[in-house]
């Protein structure tokens, strides 16, 4: 599906497109309904390594990520540059602040985690690990993940064939999964060597979760409407018709096989 995290493949420096960025907030209920979560053991493991448990979610968008760790025990403040998901997020029961992350202030604060799903690529990779350095307190941890689906076989085909009729500039449509797969470990590459660029933090590692998910066809339909300004008004309709006719010759819903990408690393003690 085109999201958040693939809007963009990483060679074209998403973090300069703001208003690709800031164009999540046109339904912030659907977002927060239809976007996959991220598995619980990647939560427990960043979880595990902070003992205190306060948070800063850069990106927080609705509070998918957030709300996430609020369960599993830790505080957490969210940052966001636009004022629309931030206030569904607040409504959810998150503290957010509106502002990029790159002109966010500390103001002295030190956080135990700096987390971000689904965003880091919005943000500049050097000036974003920087930020995230200045936030942490030693030995805290920045970890940054992104989803990836892969519909079970036959179907991601059906698929891709609609995109290449309605949407043939799209990543699907030019993509297969092992490039898809690379798009994102180029993505965190990235993200390691903004990391890296700081001189704040030990050698970043990457993390790989796999994962599934059950949708019947409405849901898919519904998760396809929260890319952004990705699908086109004009195209969406026949988008729409043509995945919803693949999912029903299957018999009306499927299994999507997920793969979580993580890079993180330990600000320096």
């Amino acid at each position: 599906m085109p999201s958040r995290e693939a809007a963009s493949v990483p060679e074209n420096e998403p973090h300069h497109q703001r208003q690709a960025a800031e164009s999540f907030g046109s339904d912030p209920e659907r977002y927060d309904r239809a976007r996959p979560r991220y598995p619980d053991v990647l939560i427990e493991r960043i979880v595990a390594a902070v003992p205190a448990g306060l948070v800063l979610d850069v990106g927080v968008g609705t509070g998918i990520v957030a709300r996430q760790f609020q369960a599993a025990g830790c505080q957490v403040l969210g940052v966001d540059p636009d004022a629309r998901l931030a206030e569904f997020a607040r409504h959810s029961g998150v503290e957010v602040e509106v502002s990029t992350f790159e002109a966010w202030e500390a103001a002295g604060r030190k956080f135990d985690a700096v987390v971000s799903g689904e965003s880091w690529h919005w943000v500049d990779p050097v000036a974003g690990a920087a930020k995230a350095a200045e936030a942490l307190r030693p030995g805290g941890r920045l970890a940054v993940f992104w989803n990836t689906g892969q519909p079970p076989a036959g179907l991601d085909e059906a698929f891709a064939e609609v995109y290449r009729r309605v949407l043939p500039e799209s990543l699907v449509a030019r993509l297969g999964k092992s490039s898809i797969e690379e798009a994102h470990s180029a993505m965190c590459a990235k993200a390691a060597d903004g990391m890296r660029a700081t001189g704040a933090f030990d050698e970043p590692e990457q993390w790989r979760f796999e994962w599934a998910q059950s949708y019947t066809r409405d849901e898919w339909l519904d998760a396809l409407q929260t890319s952004g300004g990705a699908i086109p008004e004009s195209q969406l309709a026949d988008l729409l018709e043509g995945v919803g006719d693949a999912i029903d010759g299957v018999g009306g819903s499927f299994t999507m096989n997920y793969v979580t990408f993580v890079v993180t690393a330990v600000r320096h003690s």
